[in-house]
């Protein structure tokens, strides 16, 4: 799926069941709500910190992949009531990237 259909679809659910888009402010705030939730869950699976409760592999995982829907969801919404189209700007990020760091990377030691 092209991210232009993944904007039109969630444009879509929204008109359908959300009835509008939260303002800005609104939805940058659930987007650093869904980041802290996203970063709980790798925090304990690859960083020193435990799960207060014992999970399975499988829930984690589960957990880690659904909360990224839930960023990538909200990140779309916001691109949406701003009028910014996902693919010309990452694209263009990319071509950036590109550019700024064709060899960069590979000319890191700390990396091989």
């Amino acid at each position: 799926m092209r991210l232009s259909e993944v904007q039109t679809k969630v444009d879509d659910w929204i008109k359908t069941y959300g009835v509008r888009y939260f303002n800005e402010t609104t939805n940058t705030l659930i987007l650093m709500e869904e980041i802290g939730e996203l970063s709980r869950l790798i925090s304990r699976k690859y960083g020193e910190q435990s799960f207060k409760n014992d999970l399975s592999e499988k829930e984690i995982n589960d957990g880690i992949k659904d909360e990224l829907a839930d960023v990538f969801f909200v990140l779309t919404c916001l691109a949406n009531q701003m009028n910014i189209d996902l693919e010309e700007i990452f694209m263009n990020n990319l071509a950036k990237k590109t550019k700024r760091d064709k060899d960069r990377h590979i000319k890191n030691k700390k990396l091989h």
